[in-house]
């Protein structure tokens, strides 16, 4: 199982949000089967199966194992991954485009972005997946608490300058082997939410790499 996963065909997103079939995702979390989960979830096991039936065409669950019960040969499911995320890729008509009004100082501007780094990396998964290969990415998790809006404002100015300054110096456009490789900085108020990481230091920056 996947720790995340991206959907990005109108279909499979749509049969995720389905209350009952979004339960359904949640409870396979670990295998089971329909009989386990009907009784957990109280739905009759024909309904159960056919969202199961459903969720399975769409690759959002699969077949772990086979188990003979008696005269019955049961079927015992998980879901492909811990958790989905829903790619602008499922609603290609209405996807936002981070090109349609750049802003740096603009909050929906940033959600396009958002937007379209997850877009962007659901399809690097899948194809570096099929092909077998390692996906090479870095990230940078971190929060800071600023005393005022005059110092929010200065670490955004000297942000801008150093991240400019790294691409210049990086940046080789005429580079026969070169590759390009997208790079977006974000700076947004927190989300008050219960902490993941207690313990860590205030201000602690979290990098995580993938070669």
């Amino acid at each position: 199982m996947l720790d995340v996963a991206v959907i990005d065909n109108a279909a499979a997103a749509e049969a995720s949000l389905d209350p009952i079939r979004s339960r359904l995702l949640a409870a396979l979390a670990e295998p089971q089967s329909a009989a386990t989960l009907a009784a957990r979830v109280g739905l009759p096991r024909q309904k159960v199966n056919y969202h199961l039936h459903a969720l399975e065409g769409h690759g959002l669950i699969e077949l772990v194992e086979e188990r003979r019960k008696g005269n019955v040969m049961e079927r015992i499911m998980q879901a492909t991954a811990a958790s989905f995320v829903i790619s602008p890729a499922a609603l290609a008509e209405v996807a936002p485009d981070p090109e349609r009004a750049p802003n740096q100082l603009s909050a929906r501007w940033m959600l396009a972005l958002g937007a379209r780094l997850i877009r962007d990396l659901g399809e690097l998964i899948s194809g570096a997946t099929r092909a077998g290969k390692p996906l090479a990415t870095f990230a940078i998790d971190s929060e800071v608490r600023f005393a005022t809006a005059g110092d929010r404002a200065a670490f955004a100015s000297e942000l801008a300058q150093a991240v400019g300054s790294l691409v210049a110096k990086y940046h080789d456009g005429a580079a026969p082997r070169g590759r390009p490789h997208r790079l977006v900085v974000a700076l947004h108020p927190s989300v008050l939410r219960p902490a993941l990481n207690p313990g860590g230091p205030a201000g602690a920056v979290t990098t995580t790499t993938q070669e």
